[in-house]
């Protein structure tokens, strides 16, 4: 992983603000699923990061390509990368049906590394923005990250819609 270090140290500090936010918001321990998880080797942990990166960047190019999901004044972050937030609470899965043919392996580790990917994302747009950028395409790039930097957050900390409804409230 060939990564920017003062983007890493912006992006992860963003991501952090974001967790302190809803931790705070929260009327109860906010506890990560699958907590207990053992985590992957190094190798598999960058494949799936890996993976996770593709689709938030396949998915990305496609809005920019279509515009399907835009909208007065953004895109639909929800809408824009719905195959980015199934790889997220596939990682998340804590319990599968009994018929099922493997066990539930949720890795946060995994999610904990696709939020440093997001995060550093999200400096690098901010970045160029402040060093004049002028693109309505950046400007919702880096407002989809952030809102995605959200969702993942929100599956991560297993918030229910209604803890979701009071954050987005709050923000």
């Amino acid at each position: 992983m060939s990564r920017n270090a003062a983007l890493s140290s912006t992006g992860q500090a963003y991501v952090e603000r974001r967790r302190a936010r809803l931790a705070d918001a929260l009327d109860r321990p906010a506890t990560v699923a699958g907590a207990d998880a053992e985590p992957l080797s190094a190798e598999r942990l960058e494949f799936m990061r890996r993976e996770g990166e593709d689709l938030y960047w396949n998915e990305l190019e496609w809005e920019e390509l279509t515009d399907e999901e835009a909208i007065p004044g953004g895109h639909l972050t929800e809408m824009v990368f719905p195959g980015f937030l199934a790889y997220i609470r596939g990682l998340l899965v804590e319990t599968v049906m009994e018929d099922a043919l493997a066990p539930a392996r949720p890795h946060p580790d995994v999610v904990e590394e696709i939020l440093a990917f997001l995060g550093e994302r999200y400096a690098e747009a901010t970045t160029e923005l402040e060093s004049g950028a002028d693109s309505q395409k950046l400007v919702w790039q880096r407002h989809m990250t952030a809102r995605l930097i959200d969702l993942v957050l929100y599956r991560l900390y297993r918030l229910t819609p209604a803890e979701q409804e009071r954050l987005e409230t709050v923000a």
